[in-house]
């Protein structure tokens, strides 16, 4: 298939570029500069001179594809609502797949219990908007759109995400820093077993699926800090940094990192066959893609 793929030089998107190409697919994505274009052209990527912000650009290259990705965000909800709804036009009536990324802290903290697809979202305030877009985008299988919604853990591999926030302050400051107490858990998934997840979902997944994709059981985020510090050469020194005070600067970011949340990913693992099986993120901080430089 010809993909769209927006977001395909971001730290999500550029794993699924890679998985889609593997997979046979052919893959474009927007370029609003010469810079992006010979960037995207680099990555054996088809160009499409556009913008994620401009939603008629975005319609365009979705009408023009066999299938449309979107690992891409503005982190401004109505930008990406509009660019979302852009494709959702495009694509009505067409019976094309439509992939969307989404995120595990639409479910919020979940007090213990291990969420599915099935459980209600009681979203964090950071992703307060994002359980009415899930949901526009898995009814337009009403419309002809093979809509799939996919909802990643903390995302970690090539030194990458969320975790490489641990390495930088390990690096810098001499002690791995985290949000909250600690004692809070992360659902998390590969960065490479998320991208294969995708391809599995444009080839096989049916209309309306939701998909919650984390491997394995959650880890709780001092013990994450405290395998990025030792990979980092900092001795496995942590520091707390208490909500409040995260608060001021970080905003409702701050709070999210505080969640403690639990979830399964069997529905992808039955339904499509989907076994993550790389590295798991704590041998990947403490020796891994996120080790090496030392403070």
């Amino acid at each position: 298939m010809k993909v769209f793929l927006a977001g395909a030089t971001g730290y999500i998107g550029s794993a699924v570029a890679d998985a889609l190409r593997g997979a046979g697919h052919q893959v474009s994505g927007l370029a609003r500069s010469d810079a992006a274009a010979t960037r995207l052209t680099g990555m054996g990527i088809e160009t499409v001179r556009g913008d994620f912000a401009d939603p008629a650009s975005v319609a365009r290259a979705a009408r023009a594809a066999d299938a449309v990705v979107s690992a891409a965000s503005a982190n401004v909800p109505a930008t990406d609502i509009a660019a979302v709804r852009a494709v959702l036009d495009a694509l009505r009536g067409s019976g094309k797949p439509f992939v969307y990324t989404s995120g595990i802290w639409a479910y919020g903290d979940t007090g213990g219990r291990v969420v599915t697809e099935d459980t209600p979202p009681n979203p964090a305030a950071l992703a307060a908007w994002r359980p009415a877009i899930d949901r526009e985008v898995l009814q337009s299988a009403a419309d002809k759109v093979r809509s799939v919604v996919i909802q990643p853990g903390v995302v970690y591999g090539g030194g990458g995400g969320i975790p490489a926030q641990f390495v930088e302050t390990a690096r810098r400051d001499g002690a791995a820093r985290f949000v909250g107490t600690g004692e809070n858990r992360w659902t998390v998934v590969h960065l490479e077993d998320l991208a294969e997840l995708y391809v599995r979902a444009l080839e096989h997944a049916p209309a309306g699926t939701l998909l919650i994709a984390v491997a394995g059981p959650s880890v709780r985020v001092a013990d994450l800090a405290r395998a990025a510090s030792e990979g980092a050469g900092a001795g496995g020194k942590v520091v707390a940094w208490p909500v409040a005070e995260a608060r001021q600067k970080l905003g409702a970011y701050a709070d999210a990192l505080a969640l403690d949340q639990q979830a399964s990913s069997r529905r992808a693992e039955e339904l499509l066959g989907w076994k993550p099986f790389r590295v798991g993120i704590l041998d990947d901080l403490r020796q891994g893609s996120y080790a090496g430089t030392r403070v």
